[in-house]
């Protein structure tokens, strides 16, 4: 029987806190590292999920004792992020004007990701806001 060697989903569970974006950030990279093409995702999702989780524990009206999931996986050759969290908010898409201090991870996600969106959760507590990284070109060897 063939062995499988594509990484399957990936999901965990980390604390509604600033210091567990970059604690994000290495699981995603240590997920890429197992996929032969994972560098072609990296730079990309890896500021998609930074902005997606950073936003998750800014704006949710969740207590502070709930856990935020994030969750990949690669489907068909696109890279698919997942941030859940318990807050009831709704993301919202705006433009950021020159002068704006934050307010642009959204429009970041917009403008580097292929398609994104939210979703309610399961059982109805909270959402969870996805995004889909189409692979970067290869690159040429030199």
């Amino acid at each position: 029987m063939p062995i499988s060697r594509r990484p399957r989903a990936f999901a965990a569970r980390l604390d509604s806190c600033t210091e567990s974006t970059p604690l994000a950030r290495y699981l995603l990279r240590a997920y890429l590292a197992a996929l032969p093409t994972g560098d072609r995702y990296r730079d990309i999702a890896e500021l998609l999920l930074g902005e997606l989780f950073a936003n998750a524990v800014q704006h949710s009206d969740a207590p502070t004792d709930r856990l935020i999931e994030i969750r990949f996986a690669l489907v068909n050759d696109r890279l698919r992020l997942e941030v859940h969290d318990a807050g009831t908010g709704r993301p919202s898409l705006r433009t950021p004007t020159t002068t704006d201090e934050h307010g642009r991870g959204l429009y970041l996600v917009n403008e580097l990701a292929e398609r994104w969106g939210y979703c309610p959760r399961a059982g109805g507590i909270g959402k969870f806001v996805w995004a889909l990284v189409a692979p970067s070109p290869a690159l040429l060897a030199a």
